[in-house]
């Protein structure tokens, strides 16, 4: 297994947690909060002092879970008529 793959499996869907939002293994942390929270400006430090039973490979598994979600997005450009 390929640590991307191994990081990967941190994060679960689950329809019956958090209503299927992507979540970190064993918590009902979405992964959207984690990046909300890394947006604000908070250090990883700080969020794991805030969430103790996060790990730093909890939020670096956040990070690639959303990076592979965007890089498969397609974007169609408005164009004003």
């Amino acid at each position: 297994m390929k640590p991307e793959d191994k990081l990967l499996g941190r994060i679960i869907v689950d329809p019956k947690i958090m209503v299927g939002k992507p979540i970190v293994k064993g918590t009902r942390i979405p992964v959207e909060q984690i990046l909300q929270l890394l947006g604000h400006g908070l250090t990883n430090e700080q969020i794991l002092k805030d969430h103790p039973h996060l790990t730093k490979d909890d939020i670096q598994a956040a990070l690639l879970y959303a990076s592979k979600i965007t890089s498969k997005e397609e974007i169609y450009p408005i164009t004003a008529e």
